[in-house]
Order: structure tokens, then C-alpha cells, then sequence
């Protein structure tokens, strides 16, 4: 994936999504002891940057197939920005979605049009069902995270970063099923100048950190997360560019991840959601270990949503 096929594809979705403010902290500047910019895709039409994914990948369908809708399985954010996005281009959106989903993710998939059908919490029944729908309907299967067009779109966050800060040194995304940060890896890479990428990923969910060890795909166990958005894992065409192209993931635990959505809270008065604050977490511990490589530097977080169900909020 070429820089010029991002740049095309920041261009083309450009009229559908907002180019989202970049904030600092000067609190979270001494913690980490350099400067931090932070990618507010909180701000994002549907809470999230995946609307930057699924409106490249739709607009990348010859318009035949288009009419014809798309079907996807997500557990909330790219189900809602695949419904926004289809909706807003006109196109049927069919959403398969695990029963125990947020409530507040379905009802956002519901006031964007798309029509959900639930099934049991697991990857297989996920599949199962979107493969279904897809012989039924007709419909284009768009994985939320596992397609080159979704990478690109996802990486263009990471674009804006940088046009807005040329010198950063690093850039922290969260890591779930590896759109995000393999899309945010070529940004860096053919954007950057010397920018280091790393994940943050939650210990009890720590498959791409096993994954980049071990040379290929791993697994979970368990899904024993406050950080409901980063259960899903790597695919293969994002796994490639994520070995080559990212430095390293960073593991954190419950409470850090907690503490963090607290901070940005205090600090910078956003309700984030814990997928994001994985990243921040991840920051705030590799800066404390290792120090010298944030001293004086330019440092990017991708806050990735905020669509958080206030009811459920872990922290008073």
C-alpha cells in the first residue's frame, strides 16, 4: 500500500469525515517529560475513526455492488460508522453484532439505519451469520479491519496527525484487530521522519504482543476486558505491515487502563472510551520505563472513540 493509494484515499473520503482536532495537556506533557498530541477521533462522526475505514471501503465498490449493501460483524464502533457511512451514501448496511454488545453501540447502529441481527458472543458465530446475510442479500462483506481499504482509510487519522505535527518522534495507537495501527504504520512510515509506531494492548488480551514474539497469528483465551473494542484479533493483511513496520507493543493492566480514562477526564475534560485510554496507559507506562525516549520529544496518541455508556462508567 503505496503512499500515494493513502494519500488518494485521504482525498476521497475527505467530504465524509471530519479532519478532528488535535489537543494537548500540559499535566500529561511533565508526566511523559516531552510534548504529547492527542488525535481526538472521539470527535469523529460516530464517536470513532472507523467511519474513516468504512466510508473508503464503500466508496471503493463499484457502484453495482453498492446497491446491493454491505454486511459486516463488529462489536459497536465499526458497526456504527459502517451504518453512518452506508447511510450516508446511500447504500444498505446489514450488522451483525454479539448480543452482549453496549447498549449505547446498538442504538447508535439503529439510528444510522443499519439493521442488526444478533448472535452469540464468539468469532464463529460472527462469521457464521455475516457469511448468511451475505448469500441472502447480496451483500459486500466488509471486515472491520481485515481489508486493505479499511487500513487505508483507518491510517488517514495518523495523515492529519502528522500534517499537523511534522517532528513527531512516535505514535501510540490501541491495537484490537489491527486496522488502526497497521493503517497509522504506513502513515508513519511514508509520512514520518523517523516516527516510531507502538500498540497498547490490555494484558488480559495481549495477542498482538504474543503475535509479533512468535511470528504469526495468536490468539485469546479469554476476553477479560474493561477494553471491550480490542477482543478482536489480527488478520493477515494487516499482520504483515504491523511487523514491519511497528516497533513494539505496550501491555497494561485493568487499573492502568482505568487511571487513564480518569486523567483524560481531570485533565483534559474527555469521557474517552477504555479502548483509548489502552493507549494513553500504554504511553504513560514506556515513558516511565524508559524515559529518555520521550525527554524533550514530540510524541502522538490516537484517541480512537468515545462512545462510552455513561451508566457504566468505571471510575466515579
Amino acid at each position: 500500500m503505496t503512499q500515494e493509494a493513502l494519500l488518494q484515499c485521504h482525498r476521497l473520503i475527505a467530504p465524509h469525515v471530519h479532519n478532528t482536532p488535535v489537543l494537548t495537556s500540559r499535566q500529561i506533557n511533565a508526566m511523559v517529560g516531552g510534548e504529547v498530541f492527542f488525535k481526538c477521533e472521539n470527535f469523529q462522526r460516530a464517536g470513532a475513526y472507523k467511519i474513516r475505514g468504512a466510508a473508503h471501503a464503500i466508496l471503493r465498490l463499484p457502484k453495482a455492488r453498492r446497491k446491493k449493501g454491505v454486511v459486516t460483524h463488529s462489536s459497536g464502533n465499526f458497526a456504527q460508522a459502517l451504518a453512518l457511512a452506508a447511510q450516508t451514501l446511500g447504500v444498505p448496511a446489514h450488522i451483525v453484532m454479539p448480543r452482549t454488545a453496549p447498549k449505547i453501540k446498538k442504538q447508535g447502529v439503529k439510528a444510522y439505519g443499519g439493521t442488526i441481527y444478533e448472535c452469540e458472543p464468539n468469532l464463529k458465530a460472527r462469521e457464521g451469520m455475516a457469511a448468511e446475510i451475505k448469500a441472502k442479500t447480496g451483500a459486500s462483506f466488509l471486515h472491520p479491519s481485515n481489508n486493505e481499504d479499511v487500513i487505508l482509510g483507518q491510517g488517514t487519522a495518523a495523515v492529519e496527525l502528522l500534517e499537523s505535527q511534522p517532528q513527531l518522534r512516535a505514535i501510540f495507537c490501541p491495537v484490537g484487530g489491527g486496522g488502526l495501527i497497521a493503517g497509522s504504520a504506513l502513515a508513519a512510515h511514508h509520512l514520518g521522519t523517523d516516527c516510531r509506531v507502538l500498540g497498547g494492548e490490555p494484558f488480559a488480551v495481549d495477542d498482538a504482543y504474543r503475535s509479533l514474539l512468535s511470528g504469526k497469528i495468536e490468539g485469546n483465551d479469554s476476553t477479560d476486558t474493561i477494553a471491550d473494542g480490542l477482543k478482536t484479533v489480527l488478520g493477515d493483511k494487516n499482520f504483515p505491515i504491523i511487523q514491519q513496520h511497528v516497533e513494539k507493543i505496550v501491555r497494561v493492566t485493568e487499573d492502568e487502563i482505568v487511571l487513564a480514562m480518569r486523567l483524560v477526564w481531570e485533565r483534559m475534560k474527555m469521557v474517552i472510551e477504555a479502548s483509548s485510554a489502552v493507549t494513553v496507559a500504554a504511553l504513560l507506562r514506556d515513558a516511565k520505563e524508559n524515559p529518555e525516549r520521550y525527554r524533550a520529544k514530540k510524541t502522538g496518541v490516537i484517541i480512537s472513540g468515545g462512545n462510552v455508556d455513561l451508566d457504566r462508567l468505571p471510575f466515579g
